[in-house]
C-alpha cells in the first residue's frame, strides 16, 4: 500500500520554493501526493514588464494567471491532485498587511485563530484530511518561514485541522531552513552579475540545527524542481544553481530539504544518529 502525503500552502509557488524536491521524490517513490493551496496569490508582485498590469492595484488578474502557473508546476513535479482550499477564489491573498487586512472580505488572515473564519476553515481542511487520509502532512513552521501572515495562518489552520482528524493523526512536519547549512550555502553561493547578495537570515527564518527531524536529499529530482520553478515565471527567475524573486536577491537551491516535527510519531533517526532521510520513515 502506497503512502499518502498532503502538503498545505498559502500561495502558488510556495510548494515549489519550499519543498519541490520532497513532493517530486514522493511521487517517484509511488506515494499519493495531494497539494492544497489556500489562495491564488493575488497580492504578489510580477517579474518583468509584459504582465505587470495583472497586479492587484491595476487589472487584479494575477490570481488566475498564477493558478495556471501552479498547474504547470504541479505537472512538472508529477503532482496530479492539486486543490484550492474551498475552491479557486474562496480566499484571497492577504499580502503583508497583517492584522489590518483581516477586515477585507475573503482574505486568508481571517482564518487565523480568533478570526471570523478560523473554525470554518479548520473544518474545511479537516474534511479534506479525512478524505485524503495522509500519513504525513507538510506545512510551514509557526513563523510561516518568513513571517507572511498567510503562511502563519496556514500553519495554524493545518495544525488544528490535523489534530481534529477523525482517524489517526498524521505525522505533521514543518519545512525549515537549518541555520548552519543554510548560512554556509548562502555564503558560498556565486551571485551572478545583476543580482544581489544577502545573508541567509535576511530572506527568511533560520532554525536551530537540533530541531531537524527529516533531511530529504533532492538531487535526484533536480530537473523536475527547476521545471517547476520555471513554471512560476511571474514570481521566480532561475539563475545558475539557484533562483531569485522580484527583489533580485540570489538564493541557492538546497540539495536537501529539511523538516521539524510538529505532531505525530517522530521519524526514527538513521543508524549514524543523523535525521531520517524520508518523511515517511518509520511509518508502515
Amino acid at each position: 500500500m502506497s503512502h499518502r502525503l498532503l502538503a498545505v500552502h498559502a500561495h502558488p509557488d510556495d510548494e515549489t520554493l519550499t519543498m519541490a524536491g520532497t513532493l517530486a521524490g514522493a511521487v517517484v517513490a509511488g506515494a499519493q501526493v495531494t497539494l492544497v493551496t489556500a489562495t491564488l496569490g493575488e497580492e504578489g508582485e510580477v517579474i518583468g514588464d509584459e504582465l505587470r498590469g495583472l497586479v492587484a492595484e491595476h487589472a487584479d488578474q494575477l490570481g488566475g494567471y498564477r493558478l495556471a502557473e501552479l498547474r504547470a508546476a504541479c505537472k512538472a513535479l508529477g503532482v496530479k491532485d492539486s486543490r484550492m482550499l474551498g475552491g479557486a477564489g474562496a480566499f484571497r491573498d492577504s499580502g503583508m498587511l497583517g492584522p489590518r487586512s483581516a477586515d477585507v472580505p475573503r482574505v486568508f488572515t481571517r482564518a487565523a485563530p480568533g478570526g471570523p473564519d478560523h473554525e470554518r476553515v479548520v473544518q474545511m481542511l479537516g474534511r479534506m484530511i479525512n478524505v485524503s487520509r495522509p500519513d504525513v502532512l507538510l506545512t510551514y513552521d509557526a513563523d510561516g518561514g518568513y513571517g507572511h501572515p498567510d503562511h502563519v495562518a496556514v500553519h495554524q489552520v493545518a495544525v488544528a485541522a490535523a489534530a481534529q482528524a477523525g482517524w489517526p493523526t498524521p505525522r505533521v512536519l514543518a519545512v525549515i531552513r537549518p541555520r548552519t547549512v543554510t548560512t554556509a550555502a548562502f555564503d558560498a553561493f556565486p551571485v551572478p552579475r545583476g543580482y544581489l547578495r544577502a545573508a541567509a537570515g535576511d530572506v527568511g527564518s533560520l532554525a536551530d540545527d537540533s530541531v531537524v527531524a527529516v533531511a530529504v536529499p533532492v538531487a535526484g529530482v533536480g530537473r523536475a524542481r527547476r521545471r517547476a520553478l520555471a513554471a512560476h515565471a511571474t514570481q521566480v527567475t532561475l539563475i545558475p544553481g539557484g533562483f531569485a524573486l522580484s527583489n533580485r536577491i540570489a538564493q541557492p537551491l538546497p540539495g536537501t530539504e529539511y523538516y521539524r516535527l510538529l505532531a505525530g510519531d517522530p521519524p526514527p533517526r538513521r543508524p549514524d544518529g543523523s535525521p531520517a532521510d524520508d518523511v515517511f520513515a518509520g511509518l508502515s
